[in-house]
């Protein structure tokens, strides 16, 4: 018996168990059967929306599950394997490299990391270019959440006059999807030759990506009607059949705090409320969350100005081409793949850098 590799195999084996327990992954195993018992009534499809929602969560609980049950008996078959003298080793290296992919998991220990995800997108300094910029910014992250097979729904959209978007509001659902998308959050800063600029000149532009957690339980944050200003008016720019022909978008002011909502492109008034109460009571728990004066800012909507020395990220397509990020220092080389939704190496440096 190869006693050196069948240690290594039995502290991956210990690895794996303390990582289960730090996941709380017994609390999704729980979780798991309550879903399943709910699918299992005959009225479950009666509200087909939350069915689905129901069932998503079921899909990716049951695949985390999985992952994590399958990695822990294969090293324990790996294991007996060892003991009994075979050789192994490029079995347990391949099962190490597994594991810690799963390992990064442990990263995503945020109080929302497992939530949902209410992302805002806003064009800043630079005008027509901004509006541009902020456009492209929508692909990126509507790109990266469907690599990470997230639902995505556009719930606010602003066109631009000539070109691009002023605002998009976007519901991502899918398990994680704050905790993968909070390192977005902040301003994002474009240099290239303006496509709009008849003399070919080098431009900067900025936008906004505002990024909050979808909480579950809104009837907690207590929200008076008479702090509450709503505004109806007819819905415009994206949508599917029949959004665009009753005054059915709704604006939502908490007149406490001045924080503003707006949601248009479900399909009823009752809905579009809905969906801004979800989201507004979310920024109200982080504000009352907030220590720092500079973060209730964030929150409230106060952000700095969306130009010069505020950026968390620079996109550089002229005179050269680079991607990095100014608070992990983490850069890539290739602008187009990372605006075509490839974020997982930001990402992963931007939580590395907060465990």
């Amino acid at each position: 018996m190869n006693k050196d590799l069948a240690q290594k195999i039995s502290d991956l084996l210990a690895r794996i168990k303390k990582t289960w327990t730090l996941l709380d992954l017994d609390s999704s195993k729980t979780r798991l059967k309550i879903i399943e018992s709910e699918m299992s009534d005959p009225d479950f499809w009666k509200d087909p929306e939350q069915a689905k929602k129901t069932s998503k969560e079921h899909e990716d609980l049951s695949k985390e599950l999985a992952t994590w049950k399958k990695i822990q008996k294969e090293t324990e078959d790996l294991l007996e394997l060892a003991k009994m003298g075979e050789d192994v080793v490029k079995d347990y290296e391949k099962l190490l490299r597994q594991f810690e992919k799963l390992e990064f998991y442990i990263l995503l220990g945020g109080k929302y990391d497992k939530a949902n995800a209410v992302v805002a997108i806003h064009s800043g300094a630079g005008g027509v270019d901004a509006q541009d910029w902020a456009e492209m910014l929508l692909r990126m992250i509507i790109r990266y959440a469907e690599r990470k097979d997230f639902n995505v729904k556009i719930i606010e959209i602003s066109k631009g006059g000539e070109a691009g978007i002023k605002k998009a509001v976007l519901h991502i659902e899918g398990r994680y999807a704050y905790g993968y998308l909070k390192s977005e959050n902040g301003v994002h800063r474009l240099v290239r030759i303006s496509p709009f600029d008849a003399e070919a000149m080098r431009h900067t532009s900025f936008a906004l990506i505002e990024v909050l957690p979808e909480l579950e339980k809104i009837e907690d944050i207590k929200i008076k009607d008479e702090d509450l200003r709503i505004d109806v008016f007819r819905a415009g720019g994206h949508g599917g059949q029949g959004v665009n022909t009753t005054d059915s978008a709704v604006r939502i002011v908490h007149i406490p705090t001045n924080i503003t909502v707006t949601c248009q492109n479900e399909r009823s008034q009752h809905q579009n409320k809905a969906t801004a109460l979800k989201i507004l009571a979310s920024k109200l728990k982080l504000l009352e969350e907030a220590e720092k004066d500079e973060e209730k800012r964030k929150i409230r909507g106060e952000f700095t100005s969306v130009e010069w020395g505020s950026q968390i990220r620079s996109y550089v397509v002229h005179p050269y081409k680079m991607v990095k990020d100014h608070r992990t220092k983490y850069e890539e080389s290739d602008p187009n793949a990372v605006l075509d939704g490839k974020l997982e190496g930001f990402v992963e440096a931007f939580l590395r850098s907060k465990a």
